[in-house]
């Protein structure tokens, strides 16, 4: 994928809105890691929030950013685990249903697109691990980080279900976490459920859900939990933030985006990387060393 225009970069509608940090690091990591990509205004909602209450208002949602991206001969790479797992899905349903597939084009032939199941969304994990490779991500590391204890999280929709998100495994973020020179370290519940999509359905529930990944990540000696969804970040950030303020937790475990850990040891600025817009500060200066890679 390294200098590869045909990749379309799908923004989640979440990052948009209140996680620009997000965009602002992964786009900077992108360009250091040379990888071009094209933007396509006309996507729209991957969907997600359609597909418990009309499957085939969701499946036009995700067919439609599908057709787009076929159009122009490009795969989607989105940073966001909902919308990649929402777009596996929708294209999972499309090639296996012959029904559902005509139901989506029959509502995308009014702009003159089609489905066809030519093209792949693929995350950004995924394309560091597989298209541009572990050995290319650690050329372009400048600082290495020392002593950095990691809890990696991967999220519900990188890893489930299986069948349609198969070329995810959970050692992937690990492998590129420790490319920083970070330590992956082993932690109880690492592939649990957060608790975000319980959040506004049963908030208890959804808080004690993540109070105890936070305890077991504090226990396991993390200095920080590495994540790549914008809704798990939320949950770690700003849900953990006010779960600390009301004497929930014992301990806070800081959360950083996996763009933003990256960045960082490719020697980027906390502020270009929009490190500050995270609630719970984290100190990653003091783990930084300086690494000559020639």
């Amino acid at each position: 994928m390294k200098n590869d225009k045909n990749v379309a970069i799908f923004r989640c509608c979440m990052t948009s809105m209140g996680l620009q940090h997000y965009e602002t690091a992964s786009n900077a990591v992108l360009q250091e890691l040379g990888v071009n990509f094209a933007e396509i205004k006309e996507f729209n909602c991957c969907g997600y929030p359609l597909r418990n209450i009309s499957l085939k208002a969701y499946l036009i949602s995700s067919g439609r950013n599908l057709a787009l991206a076929e159009k122009r001969g490009s795969d989607i790479l989105t940073f966001c685990n909902c919308c990649y797992g929402s777009l596996k899905h929708a294209d999972h349903i499309m090639k296996e249903n012959a029904q559902a597939r005509e139901e989506v084009n029959a509502a995308l032939r009014k702009e003159g697109l089609e489905y066809k199941g030519t093209v792949r969304a693929k995350h950004f994990l995924e394309v560091l691990s597989e298209d541009i490779g572990l050995d290319e991500v650690k050329k372009s590391i400048r600082k290495s980080f020392n002593g950095l204890k990691v809890a990696v999280h991967y999220g519900c929709h990188l890893l489930r279900p299986k069948e349609i998100v198969e070329s995810i495994v959970p050692s992937q973020l690990d492998a590129v976490v420790e490319a920083t020179g970070a330590k992956s370290v082993p932690w109880v519940g690492k592939t649990e459920c957060c608790g975000s999509p319980l959040l506004g359905v049963n908030d208890e529930l959804s808080m004690d859900l993540t109070a105890k990944k936070v305890k077991n990540a504090a226990q396991s000696g993390a200095d920080c939990l590495c994540m790549t969804c914008p809704y798990c970040l939320n949950q770690f950030d700003r849900i953990q933030k006010r779960m600390a303020e009301g004497k929930r937790l014992a301990a806070k475990v800081p959360p950083i985006l996996l763009p933003q850990l990256l960045g960082l040891a490719m020697g980027m600025e906390p502020a270009a990387l929009g490190v500050d817009a995270n609630l719970i500060p984290m100190a990653t200066e003091q783990y930084l060393r300086a690494a000559n890679q020639g």
